[in-house]
């Protein structure tokens, strides 16, 4: 049997978060799964190691759109493929799958509006195949054991962010290392790709700069060694938050501008953040928060974390 899973969200937090429905799928059916993701999701990194996935279709640009149904449809035809399961309620996708000639169609409900990304395909999962599933992802990879000092706490920093309104200021994260370094000795890994330079130099040139270590030149994959090694992960809600609770570090989640009741509530691995003054659970987009997040309650919690 051959089964084709699409997700085509274009984050690497959104294709971690849905690791545990496509590994129940290949359970389920007792074979590795195809999945059509877009290029900057990064499947192709996370799921290097992942035998429930054997295929990474990657969702080429003149795939996309509109005038993209024929080109991928006749590639999807080719692969011949008996299962499909879609993880959003475009008329599009569906349109592909019967273009491509795909037996058995599973999809959200056409048309569907907006909501709990966790929840929904939770629900989409388990109704399919009748089984109840974590929402706890599982990120594999072979790991390697000494990467990291032992004689140090590591901690990853996730200065980085989908745009400026979700990124706490590098001056924080700055002044949160250099006063645990007051009581741990640590190194810091800084999460972070090339658009990120400017900030990760800013740290590179502080005083912890010496115990830093960036990934602005590393892949995906090169990075998850170091993260799996990590003790925790500090940081705003980005990719990397996800990919450290996938790799069973415990993430402390900054969340200023995007929603934590989906983002931040799936893992018990992930201890959130929130500005001051809202209701624990309410921040959202457009909440515009990051000069509200307390510096003292993201150290407090920080050092409760790592002892």
């Amino acid at each position: 049997m051959k089964i084709l899973c699409i997700n085509a969200r274009k984050g690497i937090g959104d294709q971690v978060l849905f690791i545990p429905y496509i590994h129940a799928i290949s359970k389920k059916f007792k074979t590795p799964v195809s999945l059509l993701a877009k290029n900057n999701s990064k499947a192709k990194d996370l799921f290097a190691e992942d035998n429930h996935i054997n295929e990474i279709i990657t969702l080429e640009k003149e795939m996309d759109g509109i005038s993209g149904i024929l080109k991928l449809s006749n590639d999807l035809k080719k692969r011949n493929f008996d299962k499909i399961f879609i993880f959003n309620s475009s008329l599009r996708y569906n349109l592909i799958a019967r273009l491509a000639g795909i037996k058995s169609i599973n999809q959200y409900p056409l048309f569907k509006n907006k909501d709990n990304i966790v929840l929904t395909a939770k629900i989409f999962t388990e109704n399919v195949i009748n089984q109840v599933v974590s929402t706890e992802p599982n990120l594999i990879i072979k790991k390697n054991d000494n990467i990291l000092d032992k004689n140090f706490k590591h901690l990853c920093l996730g200065v980085s962010a989908s745009g400026p309104t979700k990124r706490w200021d590098i001056e924080n994260y700055i002044k949160l290392a250099e006063k645990i370094s007051e009581k741990i000795k640590c190194k810091f890994y800084l999460a972070g790709g090339e658009n990120d330079i400017d900030l990760i130099n800013k740290f590179k040139n502080s005083s912890v700069g010496k115990d830093s270590f960036s990934f602005e030149k590393m892949s995906i994959k090169e990075t998850l060694q170091f993260i799996s090694g990590c003790d925790l992960y500090i940081g705003n809600d980005t990719g990397w938050a996800h990919i450290s609770v996938a790799l069973k570090v415990k993430a402390l989640t900054i969340f200023c501008d995007s929603p934590v009741a989906a983002y931040g509530s799936y893992s018990s691995k992930m201890i959130t953040v929130e500005p001051e003054g809202m209701a624990i659970g309410t921040t959202t987009h457009d909440t515009l928060g990051k000069d509200k997040v307390s510096f003292d309650k993201v150290y407090n919690k920080s050092i409760q974390m790592l002892n």
